[in-house]
């Protein structure tokens, strides 16, 4: 029978409860056991794909093609386990369901209600998450903050659950905020207590208590939080402030809430074995060289839209011993061309990754191509590139794009189209895994030392096949292409130390122990430059 974590927060937003989820995670799969993760978000929007990346940070792609919240890099990054649709729901995504189960005549021409048929359409999709993936262990995150009126039918659904499968086979853990006075440098336990009150005024009852603090809790603290939450002093935790997101796991670990959830549970406690976790925390704290990247786009001033670059450039640099210090160059302050020199000044490496067409980004390829400036370009950086490329090295004056010109009546060279337009295909995007396959004696193939990678898509735009043929007879070299529809996958240049660009989006494949090898070869490359 499948066990069911259920992780909620309280007083703040963006606590933690993504990392409390995945570490937890993390530790029941290094003990053996099948995991799986997914996150409720409250927003009615259906799924994060019309979202603007500066509202609610970048769009994480599964697998399967879902479009989902950021979240779920969290999750995948830490289990190394490629999630699904059902790890993935919103308010908006019920109701949506509901509703269009209710025009069908599902309900048979009842009322409808938030109960049963909300709660029990997230019931279903909690139920199915364990089905769908056979795990003995769910962990499902409910996004937003206890009072939200948007999460409350989620909350019924849990306090349901409980009630239908017992405590044996359902675990509540609350992540909250221990705020710290200033001045007096107190620990302030009361808004923990109030959010407690408010999530049992619900029904529900939490197991485990995470506490988010600057610093150590000591036992006077957690009895007090023990006796007003009527919690175990134990099942009180500490969750502290780190530098790093990937020493949380082991701060949890230490103090067995691992070992809490199984004991609920009755389920054994195989030995954990946390060889490779231990391995990528001792040289996270080793690195002894730093080093610059530029990544350049048009949403930097929210980090968290390009949250999966920023890990994957991390990763490499952790592999490599190195500190990846990011330079965030936000695409309004390209508009002075000559000004591009001084602002890659000391910059050893360039990433352009996904985003809105921005014909001023082809000067920065321009000036990573011509100043062998080792370059990695992804999705629109894929694009952009072709173009630039196109423009000075083909002399293709009119070269452009469908998305740059949509607008535009100028005669052009479309170098990019959409997929209907390329392949005859009846849909205008690709999204999700697909196979590509990687030339022999080429860059690419070189850093992936595989003849083909199963890598996540998430765009509309592709290079016309047409024009293939322009670019190679210029010495751009096309070495991944997709193994059904020949589309160009990655493209490289031989004579320049590292210039490689993809049609996918690879951060969303990179794994703190084992980093995907274009932002490897990026790193390595940069490195090298004097």
């Amino acid at each position: 029978m499948t066990k069911y974590v259920f992780v909620t927060g309280g007083v703040v937003s963006g606590i933690g409860k993504g990392i409390t989820a995945s570490s937890i995670a993390l530790l029941l799969k290094s003990r053996g056991y099948k995991v799986f993760m997914q996150k409720f978000d409250p927003y009615i929007n259906v799924d994060p794909g019309m979202m603007s990346p500066l509202q609610h940070g970048e769009v994480f792609v599964t697998a399967d093609g879902s479009e989902t919240d950021l979240d779920l890099g969290h999750y995948e990054r830490y289990i190394d386990e490629e999630l699904n649709y059902s790890s993935s729901m919103s308010t908006g995504k019920i109701f949506s369901t509901v509703i269009e189960n209710e025009r069908q005549g599902v309900y048979g021409g009842g009322t409808v209600q938030i109960v049963p048929h909300i709660t029990n359409e997230i019931k279903r999709r909690i139920y199915e998450a364990s089905t769908s993936s056979n795990a003995d262990i769910v962990i499902t995150e409910i996004g937003g903050t206890i009072g939200d009126i948007e999460s409350q039918a989620v909350l019924e659904s849990l306090r349901q659950i409980r009630n239908e499968l017992g405590k044996g086979a359902t675990l509540f853990v609350h992540t909250t905020l221990i705020p710290q006075i200033y001045g007096s440098g107190e620990l302030k336990t009361k808004p923990t207590q109030h959010s407690v009150m408010e999530l049992r005024g619900l029904g529900i009852q939490p197991d485990i208590i995470i506490c988010r603090t600057p610093i150590t809790l000591n036992d006077d603290l957690k009895s007090k939080i023990s006796l007003f939450c009527s919690i175990p002093s134990s099942h009180v935790l500490n969750a502290i402030d780190v530098q790093n997101v990937y020493q949380i796991p082991l701060n949890f670990y230490n103090q067995k809430i691992d070992e809490l959830i199984l004991q609920q549970f009755d389920l054994a406690r195989p030995k954990i074995d946390l060889t490779k976790w231990n391995d990528l925390i001792n040289k996270v704290e080793s690195l002894d060289k730093e080093i610059d990247i530029a990544v350049v786009g048009k949403y930097v001033e929210l980090r968290d839209a390009y949250l999966s670059v920023n890990e994957a450039l991390k990763h490499a640099g952790y592999q490599l011993g190195t500190k990846v210090n990011i330079n965030w160059i936000d695409t309004k302050d390209l508009k002075d061309i000559t000004k591009i020199k001084a602002l890659f000044k000391n910059i050893k490496g360039i990433v352009v990754p996904y985003g809105p067409a921005e014909p001023k980004i082809i000067e920065v390829i321009k000036y990573a191509r011509v100043n062998k400036i080792p370059f990695l370009g992804i999705e629109l950086g894929f694009q952009m590139a072709i173009i630039e490329f196109a423009k000075n090295v083909c002399n293709l004056e009119n070269a452009t794009s469908k998305e740059i010109n949509e607008l535009s009546k100028n005669p052009i060279i479309d170098l990019m189209s959409d997929i209907k337009n390329n392949c005859g295909l009846s849909n205008n995007r690709r999204i999700g895994n697909y196979k590509c396959l990687i030339k022999n004696n080429t860059l690419a193939h070189s850093l992936y030392k595989e003849n083909s990678a199963l890598e996540r898509h998430r765009h509309e735009y592709e290079l016309n096949l047409k024009d293939i043929e322009i670019l190679e007879k210029n010495k751009m070299v096309i070495s991944g292409y997709d193994n059904k529809t020949n589309l160009a996958e990655i493209i490289e240049l031989s004579n320049h130390p590292y210039f490689i660009a993809c049609q996918f989006r690879p951060e969303f494949k990179s794994r703190p122990i084992k980093p995907h090898p274009l932002f490897l070869g990026l790193l390595e490359a940069s490195i090298k430059i004097k």
